[in-house]
């Protein structure tokens, strides 16, 4: 087998091509504007927007949904839930008589989802101190998929996006009241500001 000189393989190489010109302006290479250090911003910043669901009956235990533009709303838990702070140690969706990993939707309208009220179960949480916390659904809609990754992986949770523990697709008439009913980030800020300053 013959080996092919340099000179027959630099067709093969990226050179970049400066001299890139529309209507004589200069159009600059992709790699000339990428900068390494320059920080972007995360999947959640880019394309979701966050959302608040606050229990003044359960102090701590806030849940965030990550809304994104075509509907689809990702629930997990806020920051600032106290699962977080002591440590997760296992995650179940086996929760009273239905298991929801085992929910299948089907189509393009999902249906066959668990339909799913603001106060509905979709996961249990156990922390490394023994302690349990349910995990809700913050809003009402279908139950479209839950995250299997957080159960091999409890840990996951902690990582914004990637540690939602379900996908729900609320109705397409009721987004915005569910928005309203929700805290904006904003308006969670300020609500945690307060409480540290009781």
């Amino acid at each position: 087998m013959k080996t092919k000189s340099s000179e027959e393989l630099s067709q093969f190489y990226y050179t970049p091509d400066l001299s890139s010109f529309v209507r004589d302006v200069r159009i600059p290479d992709i790699t000339e504007e990428y900068d390494p250090v320059k920080s972007y911003p995360s999947v959640v910043d880019r394309f979701y927007t966050r959302y608040y669901f606050v229990r003044p009956e359960k102090k701590d235990e806030d849940h965030m949904v990550l809304v994104h533009s075509n509907r689809i709303c990702l629930i997990g838990l806020s920051p600032k839930h106290v699962a977080l702070q002591k440590g997760i140690a296992s995650v179940t969706y086996d929760i009273g008589n239905y298991d929801r990993s085992k929910n299948q939707v089907s189509g393009k309208a999902k249906k066959g989802g668990m339909q799913l009220q603001p106060g509905t179960a979709l996961a249990l949480v156990k922390c490394i101190d023994g302690s349990e916390y349910k995990v809700v659904s913050s809003i009402t809609g279908r139950l479209i998929e839950v995250n299997s990754r957080i159960v091999e992986n409890p840990k996951m949770m902690e990582s914004e996006g990637e540690g939602y523990v379900a996908i729900v697709l609320p109705r397409l008439d009721k987004v915005e009241t569910i928005k309203a009913s929700l805290m904006t980030e904003e308006q969670y800020n300020e609500f945690i500001n307060q409480e540290l300053d009781q």
